[in-house]
């Protein structure tokens, strides 16, 4: 009895967790040139809970909870690729990739509890006009989410 009555109880907390996740890729404009420009990743191949805008590059959080974000950018070969993690406009995570002798890939993530409708987005965080993003074959610029615990 007691243990039917820990399925039931957990099967309940499973009910009421909603499947939110995204994997957007695809960076169509790969220039840094201007600081505070989104950017917008315009291909998303996992969109769970469609909190996630292709043409905005703004995730807005379907349900409140705890979240985690991943940042995955490539950068040539002596360029820098400052970006930040933007909770609600407040910078909460960033990063600068740079390598003098080989274009080079790098990752940041953030662990953060998220308000409903609160948006997440990437942004350059300081734009010059010799910077920008790599993509090629063997390198992919990404950002993900994915919904922890609500």
């Amino acid at each position: 009895m007691e243990e039917g009555r820990k399925m039931l109880i957990e099967l309940s907390e499973n009910i009421k967790k909603p499947s939110i996740a995204f994997f957007a890729h695809n960076v169509v404009d790969l220039k840094l040139n201007k600081t505070d420009e989104i950017i917008i990743f315009t291909t998303a191949t996992t969109n769970e809970g469609s909190g996630y805008d292709t043409s905005s590059g703004i995730f807005t959080a379907p349900v409140g909870g705890l979240y985690q974000f991943v940042v995955n950018y490539c950068t040539w070969v002596k360029q820098h690729s400052p970006l930040a993690l933007v909770l609600s406009g407040n910078v909460i995570a960033r990063s600068n990739n740079y390598d003098a002798k080989n274009s080079a890939c790098s990752s940041f993530s953030a662990i953060m509890r998220v308000k409903l409708a609160e948006q997440i987005w990437v942004k350059c965080l300081y734009g010059y006009s010799g910077y920008a993003l790599n993509k090629d074959g063997w390198r992919m610029n990404s950002f993900s989410g994915i919904l922890i615990n609500k």
